[in-house]
């Protein structure tokens, strides 16, 4: 399923799926077929809107519906800052969809969710919604997520259009970034973490076409990744 990105993108166009790529990586434009043919699921089907399928993912067990409306979902926990910017595309054109929501969460520094566990008693830190902007971006301030048993480290995603949702995934960071990461307090705390990228059973359906483009900013981390959605 991984390999065959001539499958990928047939099966886009028949079952509407969704397509990422970290921003600034030339993942996705319109070429001069599309320009002049038209674009549309067709186009994507056929290579000239060239973008790189990710396939759904779980929303696990994790997702409470409703939560609060806002950019900063950290609520003065813990944790290396983290700067998320997400952007939704329609996936037939490439081109930014304004006004979609979309709703993040995942668990704090030391391996907690809020709403479950240890972290029962508070229901909405490191959980959010932002609207899209004209440009198609939602940015969210939140920490590094840590790690638990089972889980490489990853943020779930669902992304909202017109009361619908048209896409469930879950977002992913180089192992080389989280060793780094989780060399500091309060991630060193916890010891080694049990499960990387490559023995993550989630992550291996797809999730190298999730991983977030991260760069360096100061002590913090800025985190990108372009998500093509089909409305």
């Amino acid at each position: 399923m991984e390999g065959d990105r001539i499958t990928r993108r047939a099966s886009l166009a028949k079952v509407g799926g969704f397509v990422a790529a970290a921003l600034g990586a030339s993942a996705w434009k319109l070429g001069s077929t599309a320009e002049s043919e038209g674009a549309g699921p067709a186009a994507v089907a056929s290579g000239a809107v060239s973008c790189v399928l990710a396939p759904e993912q779980t929303e696990g067990p994790y997702y409470i519906a409703n939560e609060k409306l806002r950019r900063n979902i950290t609520e003065g926990r813990p944790g290396t800052p983290l700067t998320l910017r997400l952007r939704v595309v329609d996936a037939s054109t490439c081109k930014p969809i304004k006004n979609a929501a979309v709703d993040v969460w995942h668990c704090d520094a030391l391996g907690a969710y809020s709403g479950f566990g240890a972290g029962s008693g508070n229901r909405t830190f490191m959980r959010g919604v932002q609207r899209t902007d004209a440009n198609g971006f939602a940015t969210f301030q939140t920490v590094y997520p840590g790690w638990y048993q089972g889980r490489t480290v990853h943020i779930h995603v669902k992304v909202h259009v017109r009361g619908n949702v048209v896409h469930t995934g879950q977002l992913y960071f180089s192992d080389r970034v989280t060793d780094t990461v989780f060399k500091r307090r309060p991630y060193s705390r916890r010891g080694a973490r049990t499960t990387r990228n490559s023995s993550d059973s989630v992550y291996r359906n797809g999730g190298k076409h999730s991983l977030l483009g991260i760069r360096k900013r100061g002590a913090a981390y800025v985190g990108t990744i372009t998500m093509g959605v089909h409305r």
